[in-house]
């Protein structure tokens, strides 16, 4: 089948790979319609691998993606050929112990497409299990469901932080990632939250959502806005969504004593942080990587209409336009958040 493959850093080419495509009793088969492009695709592309993860033999890139179930399984019972779908990239092993514990995204043997050695899903089919597909109801376009990846991570993000009912929260980068994570806070219950960034075309667009106050660090410290807003308090949670080694130093000053820090971005280096400030407030700090319980509950949010993801795809391209679209998104343009791949655009 004709695949985007990362043959190594920097060279794409969109060519014949042979992949396995058998389908067994718990297995779906899936028509790939709409697959996005995650910061992580773009820093294979770019950097040949992320930490640990190395690209070591050519790879096919992708892993937010729905589609249309073409075949299933002898022993499939909840989802039947036709029917479109979302998929939870990331499949654990189900006897580990990370997963008997609930936090299978932890499990270090979790195959997640599009990490090495993985393949991911830039390519007209796959199969998968039925156990991670999930059905999308109508009202759900293929675009949407491509995006109930990148919200599950801010619906981890925002269940990590505990939020209640009210709580007021803030949010360092304003990418795919930041944005997600500033609405499932406001989902999640947070009455305000503000979001920072230096592009404004990316401000602009979270600043179109009720409940997001744009922030831009350009022209005013995150901190300084917060603190006069609050009178000298502080937000009850602060999510680090950058991965920017730079907001590290003064990490803890927008956050209220008592409050929660909980780190999104995944810097590229190692980074330090000030011990004594996050001591001084009690600073209660959470990690999220991935999500694990949280994908159909993420997909029957967006089904609600309560969270709006259309204004955050700024582009989208025919798959033979695959390696167009990751030069752009390469390059790294302030008025583009998310830009998706379009498998088979004459489907529904």
């Amino acid at each position: 089948m004709k695949a985007l493959v990362l043959e190594k850093k920097n060279q794409l080419t969109l060519r014949d790979i042979e992949l396995p495509l058998e389908v067994g009793p718990n297995d779906v088969k899936i028509a790939l319609h709409t697959v996005g492009i995650c910061g992580s695709d773009v820093h294979y592309y770019t950097h040949g691998g992320i930490g640990n993860y190395i690209v070591r033999q050519p790879m096919v890139l992708g892993h937010e993606a729905s589609g249309i179930i073409v075949e299933t399984g002898s022993a499939v019972r909840n989802l039947k050929v036709g029917e479109r779908v979302c998929m939870e990239p990331g499949v654990p092993n189900l006897t580990s112990r990370a997963s008997k514990l609930g936090i299978y995204n932890v499990d270090p043997e979790v195959s997640f497409w599009a990490t090495p050695p993985v393949h991911g899903v830039l390519r007209p089919e796959v199969v998968h299990p039925a156990a991670f597909t999930y059905r999308l109801p109508d009202q759900v376009t293929f675009a949407e469901g491509a995006m109930v990846e990148p919200f599950a991570i801010g619906m981890q993000a925002a269940t990590r932080a505990r939020i209640a009912p009210g709580d007021t929260a803030a949010v360092i980068g304003c990418g795919p990632i930041g944005i997600m994570v500033a609405l499932a806070a406001l989902a999640g219950g947070c009455s305000k939250v503000y979001i920072s960034d230096l592009s404004a075309p990316k401000l602009a667009i979270a600043g179109q959502y009720p409940g997001i106050v744009p922030v831009n660090v350009g022209e005013q410290s995150l901190a300084d806005v917060i603190l006069k807003d609050t009178g000298g308090w502080g937000v009850d949670v602060l999510f680090e969504a950058s991965g920017s080694a730079k907001v590290y130093p003064d990490l803890f000053a927008p956050a209220r004593p008592g409050g929660a820090v909980v780190l999104v971005g995944l810097p590229v280096e190692q980074v330090g942080f000030n011990v004594p400030a996050a001591v001084a407030k009690e600073i209660r700090i959470e990690t999220v990587f991935r999500y694990a319980n949280i994908y159909e509950r993420a997909l029957q949010l967006i089904a609600s209409g309560k969270v709006n993801l259309k204004p955050v795809i700024t582009g989208t391209f025919h798959f033979s336009e695959s390696i167009q679209a990751f030069e752009r998104a390469a390059k790294g343009l302030p008025s583009d958040v998310k830009l998706q791949i379009l498998l088979d655009g004459e489907r529904a």
